[in-house]
C-alpha cells in the first residue's frame, strides 16, 4: 500500500472516532506500529492530527470553539486539580487578573482565604466571586454568545487601566512552534492585553489543549507556566518544557 493511500486510511479512521489508536491503524492498514508512527508524525507535521496517548485524533478546526456549557462538561475533574494546583502560587494580597473560560472558573473556590483583589472578563466568574466574598472588578466590552467572555476594544482599554502581579488564562491551543492560539481575534486581544499588564503569567490547560492550533494568536510558549495534568507524553513534556515552565500535576 502507498504512503498516501495509508494515511487517507488513517484519517478516514478519525473522521469516524474521535480518538484511534496505532493498534487500529496497524490492524486496518496491514502495517507495522513503526510504519504507522512514521505516517502519524508525518500528519501531525502538515496539521492534520494531532498526537495522544497510543494513538491520534483529528485537530479541530481553527474557528470552531465549544460553548462554556459545554466546556463546562469536559475533563471537569482535570480542571478542577489544575485549578488547585494554580492555587498554591497564588499568594495573600495579590491583584489578579481572571480569564474568562471553564478552567479558570474552577479556581474562584480556591481563592476564597487569599485576601485578593481579581479583575475578569467572565460573566459567569463574577457572581462567583461575590457569592466566595472576593473583592471584584468586571471589565466592560462586548459580551460573547457562547463563552460569555466580554472582549472587543472595550475590554482592551479596561484591562490597560490595571497591573496585575499575576495573570490566569486559560486558552484553546497549546502547540510547540504556533504557540497559545484561540479561535477568536478579539478575543486574542484581551489575553494579550492581559499578560502584558501582568507580572507572572499562568496558562491553565488540560491535557486535550496540547497540539491544537486554533485562528488567532495569543503568545509564544516562553514566558508563560503551563499548568496541565498527566496525558502528555514523556517527549511532549520534554520539549515544552525547554521551551517554558511546564508543571505536570498527577491524577
Amino acid at each position: 500500500m502507498l504512503t498516501i493511500e495509508r494515511q487517507e486510511i488513517i484519517l478516514s479512521l478519525l473522521r469516524e472516532k474521535d480518538v484511534v489508536t496505532v493498534k487500529e491503524m496497524c490492524e486496518v492498514t496491514n502495517a507495522s506500529e513503526s510504519t504507522i508512527r512514521r505516517d502519524l508524525t508525518e500528519l501531525e507535521k502538515h496539521q492534520y492530527i494531532k498526537r495522544v496517548h497510543g494513538g491520534a485524533s483529528l485537530l479541530k478546526k481553527k474557528r470552531e470553539e465549544p460553548t462554556l456549557l459545554e466546556k463546562s462538561t469536559i475533563n471537569q475533574q482535570e480542571k478542577s486539580m489544575i485549578a488547585q494546583k494554580a492555587a498554591s502560587f497564588i499568594e495573600e494580597g495579590d491583584s489578579i487578573y481572571l480569564d474568562a473560560g471553564s478552567s479558570t472558573i474552577e479556581l474562584i473556590p480556591f481563592l476564597k482565604d487569599k485576601s485578593v483583589m481579581v479583575v475578569t472578563n467572565g460573566i459567569p466568574h463574577v457572581q462567583l466571586l461575590i457569592e466566595y466574598g472576593i473583592e471584584t472588578y468586571c471589565i466592560s466590552g462586548k459580551a460573547k454568545r457562547g463563552t460569555a467572555a466580554l472582549v472587543g476594544t472595550k475590554a482592551v482599554d479596561s484591562i490597560k487601566e490595571y497591573r496585575f502581579d499575576k495573570c490566569i488564562l486559560g486558552i484553546n491551543g497549546i502547540h510547540l512552534e504556533q504557540g497559545l492560539t484561540t479561535p477568536d481575534p478579539e478575543e486574542a486581544s484581551v489575553k494579550q492585553t492581559a499578560l502584558a499588564q501582568s507580572q507572572a503569567r499562568y496558562v491553565l490547560a488540560d491535557p486535550s489543549k496540547f497540539g491544537e492550533v486554533s485562528f488567532a494568536n495569543v503568545a509564544d510558549l516562553a514566558g508563560v507556566h503551563i499548568i496541565t495534568t498527566n496525558g502528555l507524553s514523556d517527549e511532549q513534556q520534554e520539549t515544552i518544557s525547554k521551551q517554558t515552565t511546564l508543571e505536570v500535576v498527577p491524577l
